[in-house]
């Protein structure tokens, strides 16, 4: 009997050449699994990830990033915008630059995104004790700083052996690749562990195809779920971001059609239905719209599709407030199908909305129903359109008139990007998507930052699309770095950055819980000591321009629109600027959010905030029938 056939390689040469040989199918279409590798490298990494990089340049695409968090969000959002078929490895070395990650490991796994991560360790056999940047635990002697990784990361092992990356790398791709489980996941690599080298057998590197399946629902939840909405009168699908992952968009709107149920989307879900399908009402919660909102109070069966129905989205357990209200959820994962004591329907989103079309064949919503939300939805429109729409064109612009200008301006392919600040809220309510992948919104973990970092990797999973990321001062001055890289790379990213001196979704809040806004401005400190003076004097543009962009500056809501214009055209790298008018204009929330308010305090702003909090946390339900 012959020996198996062996291959000498590093620790890191072989990772490298198995993850390029790493794929998914899904209705039996191929995709690569990993994509590209992002890596800032130092010692921890230099020598062992870094070398095989080079060594395997034409199996592993490389991009050089400026900020570990940053590649992390980068990576991330290739991966929703790919529908969690590809993915990117991230590479750092020990210390500051694995730590570094934890954040945007987090926002993966909140997510439910794929990310691998391949921070350096310490030396596994400790020929030298410390290391540079190496923790000591006095009463752990293989605990490191990648140990902070542990509880953001979907699956962690620290690869001590070589050897030992044989089911380490297996089970990462299982993850990654899997819709129910996936997020970030890492594999601590100890800097001598790389670079040790090692018999491996030839079938490691094999093409590895990881099959992404499509369960379908148990036959026995099916019937019970298609008697729930048979008998409900006034149904309402909540759709979240698993319509999109699932590539389930035209099964919803299919069964939207059929049977005229009203579809309420989440942040990570909008644009499971075009804008102007008669049966999409709009985001739902706290930043919803008032027809979604004023259905979602009244409605006897909410069907959640690939929801994990985060506080905003049920207005932090006060928005269901029909005194029979049930629960019927699709999902992926059992962990989020049983939220809220529903019904459940624990499959794919796709496989899961085609079956229940078919069990409700010939079932409409009463048409009384559908004429009360079709109505709604006109009432909201006009309202939506009043805060879009600038009466003139030589006004300094609103945020909400930013964001009409923009929709003018956008094709219906173009991508969106946004995550923390007021702008979420503003964007859930007004933006009328047209396309299933156009609005991109980071609200799991509402990262300030993502923004710049998430457009070159939406830009790189679509070559061809416009890609903008709109930010706020507060988000723009946490993450500029990648603008290097976007320059760099070639890749034409349209930055919309809106000038409004501080915080002002935090400022807002921070004013509505007794706060006084206090800590929110972007101003010099007045004579008091606090930060209630002139406006600093930092240019946003500049620094964008310094940084190698192309940068216009409008002034008004004219000159705002041609520079959007002249942006979407535009074949480098461009920044729009703009100061933005701070008079609120977009629509109040039409549900509450949880924020505690002090429940005693010497200063009069506390008491009215708290007499508000406790009339509305008294609307608070647990929803426990089943």
């Amino acid at each position: 009997m012959s020996a198996a056939r062996v291959r000498r390689l590093t620790t890191a040469q072989a990772l490298v050449r198995f993850l390029a040989a790493q794929y998914t199918e899904r209705d039996g279409v191929r995709h690569r699994l990993i994509t590209g590798t992002w890596g800032i490298f130092g010692h921890g990494n230099v020598a062992g990830i870094g070398q095989a990089l080079v060594e395997y340049a034409d199996l592993m695409p490389y991009h050089q990033g400026r900020s570990e968090q940053a590649m992390v969000h980068a990576a991330v959002a290739h991966a929703r915008h790919l529908n969690r078929l590809s993915a990117q490895a991230v590479t750092t070395s020990i210390g500051p630059g694995a730590t570094n990650l934890v954040t945007g490991a987090a926002l993966a796994t909140v997510n439910r995104l794929p990310v691998l991560l391949l921070p350096g360790d310490y030396f596994a056999a400790h020929p030298a004790d410390p290391l540079l940047q190496q923790l000591e635990h006095p009463a752990a002697g293989d605990v490191s700083v990648n140990d902070t990784l542990r509880p953001v990361s979907r699956y962690f092992d620290r690869v001590t052996r070589a050897e030992a990356l044989i089911p380490a790398a297996l089970q990462a791709a299982r993850v990654l690749a899997d819709p129910a489980e996936t997020g970030a996941v890492t594999l601590a690599l100890p800097q001598d562990v790389q670079t040790e080298a090692y018999d491996w057998p030839e079938d490691f590197f094999a093409d590895r195809v990881w099959r992404v399946r499509r369960p379908a629902p148990d036959p026995l939840e099916l019937a019970d779920a298609v008697r729930a909405v048979r008998s409900a009168a006034r149904p309402l699908i909540v759709a979240g971001g698993g319509v999109h992952h699932s590539e389930a968009e035209a099964a919803l709107r299919e069964l939207a059609d059929a049977t005229g149920i009203p579809v309420a989307t989440t942040q990570a879900g909008k644009g499971a239905l075009r804008h102007d399908h008669p049966a999409e009402v709009g985001g739902i919660g706290h930043t919803g719209t008032a027809v979604a909102d004023a259905l979602a109070r009244t409605a006897d069966l909410v069907i959640g599709v690939g929801t994990r129905y985060t506080d905003f989205t049920t207005a932090s357990g006060t928005l269901f407030q029909h005194p029979e209200v049930r629960f019927l959820n699709l999902n992926i994962t059992a962990f989020d199908a049983h939220k809220l004591a529903a019904r459940t329907l624990v499959c794919d989103a796709r496989a899961g909305l085609e079956a229940l079309g078919t069990g409700l064949a010939g079932h409409r919503v009463d048409p009384g129903y559908a004429a009360e939300y079709r109505a709604g939805k006109e009432r909201w429109e006009r309202i939506a359109e009043a805060a879009l729409r600038a009466p003139d064109d030589s006004a300094v612009p609103t945020q909400t008139q930013v964001i009409g200008a923009l929709d003018a301006v956008v094709g219906d392919t173009d991508v969106v990007i946004n995550a923390a600040g007021s702008l979420p809220g503003d964007l859930h309510k007004l933006w009328r998507a047209r396309s299933p992948r156009q609005y991109h919104l980071e609200y799991g973990y509402s990262c300030m930052g993502y923004e710049i970092p998430a457009a070159l990797g939406v830009r790189q999973a679509a070559p061809d699309t416009p890609v903008w990321a709109l930010a706020g001062d507060g988000t723009y001055l946490m993450n500029p770095t990648e603008i290097v890289t976007a320059v760099q790379e070639d890749l034409p990213v349209k930055l919309v950055v809106l000038q409004n001196h501080g915080y002002a979704s935090i400022g807002g809040l921070s004013e509505a819980v007794g706060a006084e806004r206090f800590g929110t401005a972007y101003r010099y400190r007045a004579a008091d000591g606090s930060f209630t003076g002139g406006p600093l004097p930092v240019d946003l543009a500049a620094n964008a321009a310094s940084l190698g962009m192309d940068v216009l500056r409008a002034r008004t809501v004219g000159e705002l629109r041609a520079a959007l214009a002249t942006a979407r055209a535009a074949t480098r790298p461009t920044c729009v600027y703009v100061e933005t008018d701070p008079a609120p204009t977009a629509p109040a929330a039409e549900a509450w959010w949880d924020v505690p308010v002090a429940e005693v305090a010497a200063r009069p702003a506390v008491a009215g905030a708290r007499a508000a909090y406790e009339r509305a946390a008294a609307d608070r339900r647990r929803h426990l029938r089943p």
